[in-house]
């Protein structure tokens, strides 16, 4: 796009480095300024949940990259620098202490906020966003006893592995049915809750929060609505996230579940562009918008949205694809199916001689015979099948898709 001298980025996270990235690898030789409200070098995500929090990586080994790195490619990089708005007349972002920062592409790189807990006593527990979150929660791992865990999401259940693996008793709540359930269907939330239940968890399910009990500034349990009062030290709250909308929406662009974006990640103003946890983005192959809260978003669409502002026609056509890692457990999800899209799941997998055997399965979710998502268990290198299959779009065997002794790529 001819006359970009000044791209700014607003997010210091995987999604905004890697668009600084991105402009530089497709020869991008203009200024970039990313604006990171936290005041930590950028750092990933993924392992505050997992090896970080179980002290299996240090603080370094989750930068992004080096504090040298910025300046050898020529990227401004302001921490500890709040945006307050987004002048779009001007072409300008407004600073906390009233600094103008003039842009001629602008990527808004915000991310996402965990929703709190409305109920007395929530003001003691912890949260997981943050590289500061999950150091203050392993503390708290180092010298609890028992951890309570509201929400089953992906958070809550891999906090909930860490906490059995740091010996605490867990007590995992969730207000619906099973945790995971709206994510991957009963079908398949099945196979956490029985792997977490195995390792000791105890999980209840549509219970409701009343509060935190309390004793001075110590957390000794949470209330239920029933009255029943499960006993802990330690309670982490993971009941999703929000996106940071808010200076979008106040500059007047589409948001809806986040910031609307078209398939090169670019919204309605021609200047503005979104990438990760923020982006409502269309989905050709899907043939909707999809927003999608995972780190393989925040680190595949800053190459489409780096490819527009520099001219290049380039599509982000990616399908949506997380994983995740408890206990022996490690996953891969790749594809879309929401609760209403597929009339059945094809399970794939060898029986085990007993239960002391890992699982290692893969599931499809089919409609018509089509496969329209897929997960692998500890089940590794099928990821080039499993991108075709879900790219053909026409009916599949499902016997021979069931059968593990029949290669992916002749089903």
């Amino acid at each position: 796009m001819a006359g970009i001298e000044r791209v700014v980025v607003v997010g210091s996270g995987r999604a905004g480095i890697r668009t600084a990235e991105e402009l530089r690898k497709r020869g991008y030789t203009g200024s970039i300024t990313v604006l990171g409200a936290e005041s930590e070098l950028p750092y990933d995500r993924p392992p505050l949940s997992k090896e970080f929090l179980q002290k299996r990586k240090s603080r370094d080994e989750v930068l992004l990259h080096p504090a040298s790195w910025y300046g050898e490619n020529d990227v401004e990089l302001r921490l500890g620098t709040e945006v307050e708005e987004i002048d779009r007349d001007a072409a300008e972002v407004v600073l906390q202490d009233d600094e103008h920062v003039p842009f001629d592409a602008l990527v808004l790189a915000t991310g996402s906020t965990p929703r709190t807990l409305d109920v007395p006593g929530a003001e003691l527990a912890h949260y997981l966003r943050r590289l500061d979150d999950s150091e203050s929660l392993r503390r708290a791992l180092e010298t609890g006893s028992r951890l309570a865990v509201i929400g089953g999401g992906w958070i809550g259940l891999e906090c909930a592995a860490a906490g059995r693996r740091a010996g605490l008793e867990v007590t995992l709540l969730e207000a619906d049915g099973l945790p995971l359930g709206k994510v991957l269907g009963p079908e398949m939330a099945q196979l956490f809750v029985d792997l977490h239940r195995e390792k000791g968890v105890d999980i209840r399910t549509g219970v409701k929060v009343e509060s935190l009990e309390t004793d001075g500034d110590r957390l000794t349990g949470v209330r239920l609505a029933d009255g029943d009062v499960v006993e802990a030290d330690v309670v982490l709250v993971g009941v999703g996230i929000a996106p940071n909308t808010g200076l979008a929406e106040k500059a007047g662009l589409e948001v809806d579940n986040g910031i609307v974006v078209d398939e090169h990640l670019r919204t309605a103003d021609p200047r503005i562009w979104a990438v990760g946890d923020v982006a409502n983005a269309t989905r050709p192959p899907l043939g909707r918008r999809l927003r999608v809260e995972h780190w393989a978003e925040a680190d595949r669409q800053p190459g489409a949205a780096a490819a527009s502002i520099v001219g290049d026609d380039e599509t982000y056509d990616a399908r949506p694809f997380f994983f995740s890692d408890q206990y022996d457990l490690g996953m891969e999800y790749r594809g879309f199916a929401g609760s209403d899209d597929y009339d059945r799941v094809v399970v794939r997998e060898k029986d085990r001689a007993d239960e002391t055997e890992k699982r290692e399965l893969m599931a499809f979710w089919v409609k018509h015979r089509k496969v329209l998502a897929a997960m692998n268990v500890n089940v590794w290198d099928v990821e080039d099948d499993v991108e075709a299959l879900l790219a053909r779009d026409e009916p599949v065997d499902l016997e021979r898709l069931a059968d593990p002794d029949v290669p992916l790529a002749k089903v």
